[in-house]
């Protein structure tokens, strides 16, 4: 389990983002107050959000003295526009900037990047998709998926080769059971897999090569 800290007055903001972020195995931690943040015991996090605009003290100053006795990454997450505050943010040792308001999904990408950047986290999925090749079943969200063999083959390849382009020659060479198969059939199933993986996760459409999971 990854442990994040925030450090954000906005505390419905904040809260929105656990949730979030809690569907991918990430536990976040806020605090409204810097100074409770910062006496939070940081060396059990590993990473650490943190907004600019806060009570009692800049975020720019919280980010000096987390940087000054810490190696942890930041994300320096905040409404205010003004570059100044990024390039000294950045300057203090802030890993990176993300303007408000932003996507989740956004905020996401950047922990893991950052995540992998420090090797706190390697290639595993950061979300709840399991395969299970002994079984042939997938798992999501500890949850068996209801996939036709066809289905099967084509997420379990693109769960192997996550974050890697799976052409559609090599899928459908991998099983008799595309032989005959055309490239509209081999659509349908994409979609039909779509549906049933939900929003959060993305298998890309590569146009004229084949298709990519995405993390």
């Amino acid at each position: 389990m990854i442990n994040i800290l925030m450090i954000e007055d906005d505390a419905i903001f904040a809260s929105l983002l656990k949730d979030f972020l809690a569907k991918y195995n990430f536990n976040l931690t806020n605090f409204t107050d810097p100074y409770l943040g910062l006496s939070a015991g940081i060396n059990n996090y590993d990473l650490l959000i943190l907004d600019l605009t806060l009570p009692h003290i800049d975020g720019l100053e919280v980010c000096k003295e987390v940087v000054s006795k810490y190696d942890i990454p930041i994300i320096i997450s905040s409404a205010r526009s003004d570059l100044s505050d990024k390039v000294i943010g950045l300057r203090l040792g802030a890993d990176d900037y993300l303007p408000k308001p932003y996507d989740p999904q956004e905020m996401l990408a950047r922990i893991t990047s950052l995540l992998r950047r420090y090797k706190k986290i390697q290639n595993e999925p950061i979300f709840n998709l399991v395969l299970n090749t002994n079984k042939e079943e997938v798992l999501l969200d500890k949850i068996v998926l209801n996939l036709t063999p066809a289905e099967f083959v084509i997420i379990k390849l693109l769960i192997q080769n996550r974050n890697t382009t799976v052409s559609k020659e090599q899928i459908l060479y991998e099983s008799d059971i595309f032989q005959y198969s055309t490239d509209g059939s081999l659509a349908v199933i994409i979609s039909r897999l779509r549906t049933k993986l939900g929003k959060d996760i993305t298998i890309k459409t590569i146009r004229g090569v084949g298709y990519r999971l995405l993390s």
